[in-house]
C-alpha cells in the first residue's frame, strides 16, 4: 500500500500506531489532503502560530513541520504516531510541540487549523478554550470528509469563533472557513459535564459522575456499562484491578467502593477519558489507592501484576469499524494477568468476542447475557 501523501511540501511517509501490518488504513484521507491544499493555494501566512487540532495520525503537522506548529489531541495513540512520522521523515527534534486537549492551549494564534472530530461535545470544548488566543486576523480552517460536518458542525463554528461557510466537496472532502470575530459573546464552557447515577447498579448506586467532552455517554449512563456494573465480579480476591479502557472511570470507580484494599489501574488512550475517571474517582471519596494512566491499552504494565481485568472495548476506529482494539486489549489483558487471574469483558452479542477469548486464554465463560449484551469471563491458565 502506498503510504506516502502527496502535499505541496512533499511526499511525507505516514503511518497509524501501532504498526500491523494487516492494516489496510491510512494516516490519512482526503480532508487532510485537501486543507494543505488550499493553504497553498491561497498563500496561507504560516510564519505565526499554527495550531492544529485533531490531527488523526500526525498526516498534517507532519506536512507542516517546517513551519512548526503545535498540535493538540485527545489521542494517545495519534500522538505516538505523530512522534513517529516526524522522525521517520526527518524532521527537526522539537519541530512540533505536542499538546494534550488537558494541557493548556497557546496564548495567541495566528492559524487554526482543526480536523473535525466525531465528538461535537469535544469540538465544543476545544474551540470555546481555543478561542480567548483567537484574534481578528486569525486564519481558521476546519476539514473533515463530508459525511462528518453537519449543520450543527458549522452553527458551532459560527457561534463560538465568527461567520461561517463551507467550501464545495473534493473527494468526498469539505473545507469549513470562518472569520473569527473577537467581539463575540462566547457560551460559558459546559464542559466537563456532571451528573448522577441511578439506583440498582451496586456500589456508584447515586453517585457522581463526571465527563470530560468526548467521553463516551457524556450525559447519562450507557445502557452496555450499566449491565456490567449489574453484574460485577465479587473482587476474587484481586489485589490489582485494572479498568481497561476506563472512559469515565465508573466501573473502576464501582470496584474501588467495594474493594478499598484493591489498588485500581484505570487506563485509556483519550486524554479526556482519563482526566474523566480521576474526577470521578476523586469526586467520590474513594478510600482505597487508583493510579490512572494514558497509554496504549497495558503497555508498560508487568506481566503476570494484574488479577482482574473489566474491560468494555470500542469496536470503532474512527469511522472504521474493526476488532484490532479489542484484540490488542484482551492480548495485553492476557499478558498482564497473573495464572489465574481473570479478564471480565462486555460486549454486543453480535461481535463474538468468545471466539477471540477462546483462541488467547482457550475458554471463556458466560457470566450474564440479554438480548443486546453478553458478558464473558476468561480465566489466565
Amino acid at each position: 500500500m502506498n503510504d506516502r501523501m502527496t502535499t505541496p511540501w512533499g511526499e511525507p511517509a505516514l503511518s497509524r500506531f501501532p504498526v500491523d501490518p494487516r492494516d489496510r488504513l491510512r494516516a490519512w484521507d482526503a480532508s487532510d489532503a485537501y486543507l494543505l491544499r488550499h493553504l497553498a493555494d491561497e498563500a496561507i501566512d504560516l510564519s505565526g502560530t499554527v495550531v492544529v487540532v485533531g490531527d488523526r495520525w500526525g498526516a498534517l503537522v507532519t506536512a507542516l513541520a517546517g513551519h512548526r506548529p503545535t498540535q493538540i489531541t485527545d489521542s494517545h495513540l495519534g500522538q505516538e504516531a505523530t512522534r513517529r512520522n516526524l522522525a521517520r521523515n526527518g524532521a527537526e527534534p522539537g519541530a512540533v510541540r505536542l499538546l494534550t486537549t488537558q494541557d493548556p492551549p497557546p496564548e495567541r494564534i495566528d492559524v487554526l487549523l482543526v480536523r473535525v472530530p466525531k465528538s461535537l461535545a469535544l469540538l465544543e470544548d476545544q474551540l470555546l478554550r481555543l478561542a480567548p488566543a483567537v484574534h481578528a486576523g486569525t486564519v481558521v480552517v476546519g476539514t473533515g470528509m463530508v459525511k462528518e460536518i453537519h449543520t450543527s458542525t458549522l452553527e458551532l463554528f459560527e457561534r463560538i469563533l465568527g461567520p461561517t461557510r463551507t467550501t464545495l466537496a473534493e473527494r468526498k472532502a469539505r473545507l469549513i472557513l470562518c472569520a473569527p470575530d473577537p467581539s463575540l459573546a462566547r457560551p460559558a464552557n459546559p464542559w466537563p459535564y456532571t451528573y448522577t447515577l441511578p439506583d440498582g447498579i451496586g456500589a456508584v448506586s447515586g453517585r457522581t459522575v463526571v465527563n470530560h467532552a468526548g467521553v463516551f455517554c457524556a450525559d447519562r449512563l450507557d445502557i452496555g456499562t450499566r449491565f456490567l456494573l449489574q453484574h460485577l465480579p465479587d473482587g476474587e480476591g484481586a489485589r490489582r484491578i485494572v479498568d481497561l479502557g476506563c472512559g469515565n472511570g465508573v466501573v473502576g470507580t464501582a470496584m474501588g467502593l467495594a474493594h478499598p484494599e484493591a489498588e485500581v489501574l484505570f487506563t485509556d488512550e483519550s486524554f479526556q477519558a482519563v482526566a474523566s475517571a480521576e474526577a470521578t474517582y476523586k469526586a467520590n471519596g474513594v478510600p482505597g489507592h487508583a493510579e490512572f494512566r494514558v497509554g496504549d491499552g497495558l503497555n508498560g504494565v508487568p506481566d503476570g501484576s494484574v488479577d482482574l481485568v473489566l474491560n468494555n472495548p470500542p469496536f470503532h476506529s474512527h469511522q472504521a469499524t474493526t476488532d484490532d482494539t479489542a484484540w490488542r486489549m484482551f492480548t495485553g489483558a492476557r499478558r498482564a494477568l497473573r495464572p489465574g487471574g481473570s479478564l471480565w469483558v462486555i460486549g454486543n452479542r453480535h461481535l463474538g468476542y468468545h471466539v477471540k477469548l477462546r483462541r488467547l486464554f482457550g475458554d471463556s465463560e458466560l457470566v450474564a447475557s440479554d438480548p443486546k449484551f453478553v458478558l464473558l469471563r476468561a480465566v489466565k491458565r
